[in-house]
């Protein structure tokens, strides 16, 4: 049972859903409900688990054992050539089975179809941008504003590495947590939201308010 909340800052009888991002969805359609659904939110645990200690291997190797991206790609690459060196030569003296490589591992749609998906999610990004930046929502642009301000303070004391493995992480974990305890964090939500328009609207008084501007002309009809 959803918990429902009167808005006191609209009119009377409006009612306001606490759904988060005002989504009406359960979190796994909202996420895609795809495979990617499925990791973040450990539909499959040992896939999400999998996923989660990749992460964590991937920040210790370049945050505490110092490795640098070609470094790391070179010593991958060798350590393969070796198994793959080790495992013909064994199969010949033991008449095992030689590694088995297929002359195709991706088919020619695949690329294409990954390609497609990045240029269309590209343009919907692009496209969400022109519409905050060009002001036609102006709470969205202030809080787009302040969100990216708070990301620059938070991203001049930490590496950018550690600010993208605590974002995989938070990944991996909020949504869960939403969803596991959905109508506390619902409730939770709401309450920052009316704070959130408090905020708004005695910055739009104060602040806002005074700017002086010119006459408004009147319309030809």
């Amino acid at each position: 049972m959803k918990l429902v909340y009167m808005d006191n800052s609209s009119d009377k009888g409006s009612v306001a859903s606490t759904m988060m991002f005002g989504r009406q969805r359960p979190m796994h359609a909202v996420l895609g409900g795809g495979k990617v659904a499925d990791v973040v939110l450990w539909r499959d645990r040992r896939i999400s688990a999998s996923t989660l200690i990749g992460i964590a291997a991937i920040w210790y190797l370049f945050e505490v054992a110092g490795y640098s991206l070609v470094t790391l790609l070179c010593h991958i690459f060798i350590t393969t050539m070796l198994i793959i060196f080790i495992w013909s030569s064994a199969a010949k003296i033991f008449n095992w089975s030689p590694p088995d490589i297929p002359n195709i591992i991706l088919q020619d749609s695949i690329p294409k179809e990954i390609a497609s998906n990045l240029h269309r999610k590209f343009n919907d990004l692009l496209s969400d941008f022109l519409y905050v930046a060009s002001g036609h929502d102006p709470k969205l642009f202030l809080m787009t504003i302040i969100s990216l301000w708070i990301i620059s303070i938070i991203g001049s004391y930490i590496s950018t590495l550690n600010l993208l493995f605590f974002g995989l992480v938070s990944l991996q974990i909020v949504p869960l947590v939403c969803e596991q305890y959905e109508d506390e964090v619902e409730h939770l939500a709401y309450e920052a939201i009316q704070w959130m328009k408090k905020m708004y609207k005695k910055f739009e008084a104060e602040i806002m308010g005074k700017i002086p501007r010119g006459p408004v002309k009147d319309k030809e009809p």
